[in-house]
C-alpha cells in the first residue's frame, strides 16, 4: 500500500540523506588539509609513488623525483623517516626555514601552506612523514577552479530537495483542496457524489478520507432528499385532516345542539385520526437519530409477546410462531419491535379469518430471516417496488393507515443493516421476509 506515510517517510529520507551527503562534502571543502591532500594534482598520490621510488631505486632517485614535483607543480617536499630524521635531503630551500622562524610558525603569515600526511610501505612497513609545502597564489587559484564541483553539488542538492519538497506539498495540498471545494458544495446543497471519484481511487489515508467523505455526502444527501420528501408528504397528508376538521366546525357553528351533539364524536374521530398521524410521522423521523448503545435481543419472547399483543386486538385472528428457542442478535430492542409489529400489524389488516398468519425465524451463516406471512389478496407486482415509502398506499386498499408502517419498518431494518423483502408468496397471500445480521449491528 503506497500509504501517505511512507511517503512522508521516504520524502524526508532522501532530503536526510541529500543534507548528509552535503554536509559531508562541505566538510571535506572546509577541511582543506584533507581536500588538498586527495584532490591535488602534485599531492595526490605522491607519497604512494614516492615511497616505491625510494624503496625500489634507493635515496638518490627519490631525492630527483622530489625535485622532479617542485619543478613541475612548485611544492616542496620534505620526507622524514620513524626516527624523525630526513630521509632524503628534499626541496626545502634554507631561506624558507629561516623566514618560517622568523615568522613564528604562524601560518597565517606565511607565504606558503603546509601540509602533512603519514604513509606506510605496504613492502616492508615503514612509515615516512611527508611534509609540503604549497605557494598560497598556487593553492588558491587551484582552489578557485576546483570550487566549481562543491558549488554545482550544492546547487542540484538545492534543486533537488525543492523538488522533492514541492512534489510532497502537491501530494497533500491538491487533495485537500478538492476535499475544502467538496465540503464547500456540501454546505451549498451542491454536492455531487462523483466530484472525489479520483480521488478516492487513491490507496494512501487521503483516499480513504475521500471514500468516507463521498458515503458521508451520499448519506447525507439522501437524509436531506428523504427530509424534503417527508415535508411534502406530511403537508399533502395533514390537509385531509385538517380540512375535515375545518368542514366539522363549520357545519357544528350552524348547526342546532342536536346536530352538534352528532359532530363531535366526528370531530373526536379526526383528531385521533390526526394525532396517530403526527405520532406515526414522529416515530419515521426518530430512526434518523442517533439511537445509542446496541443491546441483545431475545428473539422469541418478543415474537410470542407481540402475538399475544396482536390476538388481544383481533381475537378472530390466529397467528403461528415458529422460532428457534435460543437465538439472539444485536440491535435496539424498541426500533426491531415496533418494526416486526407495524408488519405483523399489516398482516392483521388484510388476513382473511380463518387462516393463520405465520411468523417464521431461521438463522443460516450469521444472518437472520424472519417472514411474516398473511393469507391476503397481496399486490400488484407493478406496486411491490414502491411499498415501504412513505405515504404509499397501494390502488384498491379499503383498510385504514397512513402508508408509514412499511416505511417505518424499512428505515428500522435498514438501521440494523438489513434488508426488507416484500412480495406475494407463491401459494398466496403476501409475505414480508426480514434479513439481519446476526452479529452487533453497524449503525448506517
Amino acid at each position: 500500500m503506497r500509504s501517505l506515510f511512507w511517503r512522508i517517510l521516504a520524502t524526508f529520507w532522501l532530503a536526510i540523506a541529500l543534507a548528509a551527503g552535503l554536509a559531508v562534502l562541505l566538510g571535506q571543502v572546509l577541511n582543506q588539509d584533507a581536500w588538498i591532500l586527495s584532490r591535488h594534482p602534485a599531492v595526490n598520490r605522491l607519497a604512494e609513488n614516492w615511497t616505491r621510488v625510494y624503496e625500489r631505486q634507493g635515496p638518490i632517485a627519490a631525492q630527483l623525483a622530489l625535485e622532479e614535483y617542485r619543478r613541475r607543480f612548485r611544492i616542496d617536499v620534505q620526507v622524514l623517516g620513524e626516527t624523525g630524521h630526513s630521509v632524503v635531503r628534499g626541496t626545502f630551500p634554507a631561506r624558507s626555514a629561516a623566514f618560517e622562524a622568523r615568522q613564528q610558525n604562524d601560518e597565517r603569515r606565511l607565504p606558503w601552506r603546509r601540509l602533512s600526511t603519514d604513509y606506510t610501505s605496504p613492502l616492508t612497513g615503514e612509515t615516512y612523514l611527508f611534509i609540503y609545502r604549497i605557494p598560497n597564489q598556487d593553492l588558491r587559484d587551484w582552489q578557485r577552479e576546483n570550487l566549481i564541483f562543491p558549488i554545482s553539488a550544492l546547487a542540484i542538492a538545492l534543486v533537488v530537495l525543492t523538488g522533492f519538497s514541492l512534489l510532497l506539498t502537491i501530494s497533500i495540498t491538491r487533495p485537500l483542496d478538492r476535499l475544502r471545494s467538496a465540503v464547500h458544495d456540501l454546505g451549498q446543497t451542491a454536492y455531487q457524489q462523483n466530484s472525489l471519484a479520483r480521488l478516492a481511487k487513491r490507496r494512501d489515508e487521503l483516499g480513504v478520507l475521500a471514500n468516507d467523505f463521498n458515503k458521508m455526502g451520499a448519506r447525507l444527501q439522501t437524509l436531506i432528499g428523504s427530509q424534503r420528501q417527508l415535508l411534502r408528504d406530511v403537508s399533502h397528508e395533514l390537509r385531509s385532516p385538517l380540512a375535515r376538521l375545518r368542514v366539522a366546525l363549520a357545519l357544528a357553528e350552524r348547526a342546532g345542539p342536536r346536530e352538534r351533539e352528532a359532530i363531535w364524536p366526528r370531530l373526536a374521530q379526526e383528531c385521533d385520526r390526526l394525532e396517530a398521524l403526527i405520532a406515526e410521522i414522529l416515530e419515521l423521523a426518530r430512526l434518523d437519530a442517533e439511537p445509542g448503545a446496541s443491546r441483545p435481543i431475545d428473539l422469541l419472547p418478543m415474537l410470542e409477546q407481540l402475538r399475544d399483543n396482536a390476538t388481544l386486538l383481533a381475537p378472530e385472528q390466529s397467528i403461528q410462531v415458529d422460532a428457534p428457542e435460543r437465538l439472539e442478535l444485536q440491535g435496539w430492542p424498541d426500533m426491531f419491535e415496533r418494526a416486526v409489529d407495524n408488519l405483523l400489524r399489516n398482516a392483521l389488516r388484510f388476513n382473511p379469518a380463518g387462516e393463520p398468519i405465520e411468523i417464521r425465524a431461521r438463522e443460516s451463516g450469521g444472518w437472520l430471516t424472519l417472514s411474516i406471512r398473511d393469507h391476503g389478496p397481496g399486490v400488484d407486482e407493478a406496486h411491490l417496488a414502491q411499498l415501504g415509502e412513505p405515504f404509499f398506499r397501494a390502488p384498491g386498499q379499503s383498510a385504514n393507515g397512513h402508508g408509514l408502517g412499511l416505511a417505518i419498518a424499512r428505515r428500522a431494518i435498514e438501521r440494523h443493516a438489513g434488508r426488507l423483502v416484500l412480495a406475494n408468496h407463491p401459494e398466496g397471500g403476501f409475505v414480508a421476509t426480514l434479513e439481519l445480521p446476526l452479529t452487533p449491528a453497524e449503525r448506517g
